[in-house]
């Protein structure tokens, strides 16, 4: 009889978490070169530029609603696929079939972003508050002072503004990172060559943080805009358009940083979780 050991609903979003510790300066460039109007700096100038107006510290500008999105995105999602998956791989005795993975990793997504949605809003406002003048900055605490100021300040709607694109994103970014991983760590497996090793995993996040770079990035412009936004949008249909306007390449604005930061972030994910899952997971008798 061999023990395996299966992961456990919420090692998602502490894995998520943990990498996004390490990553959060790549995605706060990443948000501050989405926002800009018109191309005027580069990913290098961004940096140097967040440094020399708040100092290092700025990197780490809203890392608190950063780790508030992962506890609230991404462990639904990662609950939602591996909970479904497990149960589904005991009842047929086998592997998901990969179009399945991709409904249910879609499905995972749509459902995480949606309940993430006014953390990720908290987190655009507070990486980006850095680039506004100090009069006109929001000053929030951390990420729950954040929520519970656009609520009363705001409304209730504004804190789920851009909640479609969000889901929407969330979904593609699942397709990407989860049904990918696991279909290439299928693929790899199967070659016989690799064991289900740190290799392995690595290989296996870097090929689905690429897929989700790729599908996600035109969504995630909309979406940053979107939140940071002072009315200037009516709504996702206008700010589609308008984006549009700057042509073509404005929608993959940020590619590089997005890359820099996504394909880290699925890596380090996913070795995170993996090692959670070997050492800390529901044993399970094969």
């Amino acid at each position: 009889m061999q023990e395996n050991r299966r992961s456990r609903w919420y090692f998602g979003g502490l894995s998520s978490s943990a990498a996004a510790c390490l990553t959060h300066p790549l995605d706060l460039i990443k948000v501050h070169l989405q926002t800009q109007q018109e191309v005027r700096i580069r990913m290098i100038g961004m940096i140097v530029d967040v440094v020399r107006r708040g100092g290092y510290l700025a990197l780490y500008s809203g890392l608190s609603a950063s780790l508030c999105r992962q506890m609230t995105y991404s462990l639904s999602r990662f609950a939602i696929y591996e909970t479904v998956r497990d149960k589904m791989h005991r009842q047929n005795k086998g592997v998901m079939p990969f179009y399945q993975k991709v409904l249910l990793g879609a499905f995972g997504g749509f459902a995480g972003g949606f309940i993430g949605t006014p953390a990720d809003l908290v987190n655009v406002r507070m990486q980006n508050d850095v680039k506004f003048p100090v009069e006109l900055r929001r000053n929030y605490a951390h990420a729950i002072d954040g929520i519970l100021r656009v609520w009363k300040e705001e409304g209730l709607r504004k804190l789920f503004s851009g909640a479609t694109v969000a889901s929407t994103r969330g979904a593609l970014v699942s397709v990407g990172q989860l049904s990918c991983y696991d279909q290439s760590k299928q693929l790899v497996l199967a070659t016989g060559y690799l064991t289900d090793s740190i290799l392995t995993h690595f290989l296996a996040s870097v090929f689905a943080g690429g897929c989700a770079t790729i599908l996600c990035q035109p969504l995630d412009v909309v979406k940053t805009r979107l939140m940071n936004s002072k009315l200037e949008y009516r709504g996702v249909l206008h700010c589609l358009t308008e984006t549009a306007k700057l042509g073509p390449k404005a929608f993959y604005k940020g590619l590089v940083p997005a890359a820099l930061r996504l394909i880290p972030h699925t890596v380090l994910t996913f070795i995170f979780l993996e090692q959670l899952r070997q050492h800390f997971g529901a044993a399970v008798i094969a």
